[in-house]
């Protein structure tokens, strides 16, 4: 990549979604969605595996250029780096379950490029970032909608 290309690049995050053993479709809607987000300027899918952890906890990682059926995938297969490194595979293999399926992937966020460049070039730099998981979300507004709930009744009752 060229030092310009470097410049202007976007944050990069990656996705660990996990199946229970012969439960993953990774040609599917899935694909269909992860297409459509490239497609549309969103992200740039940067490298794409499949990590298998079975019940011993040895871990396989597939390469998508390898998969048999990839679906919408295959539009994209030709694009990705190989970024992930052997230690990166263990590392995340570490939070799957045994017995489990995971697809994997890196993927840079074109949306925010541009601020993320301004920000270097006003002599800014990413220190932190991170991500809420959506289970955390929901189980935070249904607490605070039982503890409006409990409140209320309270109230009643007084």
């Amino acid at each position: 990549m060229t030092e310009q290309a470097l410049d202007e690049l976007g944050p990069v995050d990656y996705l660990v979604i996990e199946f229970p053993a012969g439960e993953a479709d990774f040609s599917g809607e899935i694909a269909e969605e992860l297409v459509r987000l490239v497609e549309a300027g969103t992200i740039r899918l940067i490298d794409a595996i499949v990590l298998t952890k079975d019940a011993d906890g040895s871990v396989d990682a597939v390469e998508f250029e390898d998969l048999e059926d990839l679906g919408p995938l295959v539009a994209l297969e030709a694009e990705l780096a190989e970024l992930l490194a052997a230690e990166d595979v263990e590392q995340l293999a570490n939070a799957m379950e045994p017995g489990s399926v995971a697809g994997v992937i890196v993927y840079e966020n074109l949306w925010a490029a541009p601020f993320a460049a301004a920000a270097r070039r006003a002599g800014g730099q990413l220190i932190a970032s991170g991500r809420i998981p959506i289970q955390a979300i929901i189980a935070s507004l249904e607490a605070d909608e039982a503890d409006e709930a409990d409140e209320a009744n309270e109230e009643e009752g007084a």
